[in-house]
């Protein structure tokens, strides 16, 4: 249950840093209304994917760096 549940936090999350940092950039799909809320909700899509990140189960997690080669 936690890897579809990580998964979907990962795109949810995904999905609301790009909508936001676009209107942060562009302006576009709100006109940039609240820069505040823009920075707010693109920290807090940013925290969500950390923490889906950090819940997957590390089976299905692709494994890199020096401890990958014990």
């Amino acid at each position: 249950m936690s890897k579809p549940l990580a998964i979907t936090g990962l795109v949810a999350s995904g999905l609301i840093v790009i909508l936001f940092l676009a209107d942060l950039i562009a302006g576009f799909p709100f006109g940039r209304v609240s820069m505040f809320f823009d920075i707010a909700f693109l920290l807090g899509g940013l925290v969500v994917a950390y923490l889906s990140w950090s819940i997957m189960p590390p089976a299905s997690r692709a494994k890199t760096g020096p401890a990958a080669a014990r």
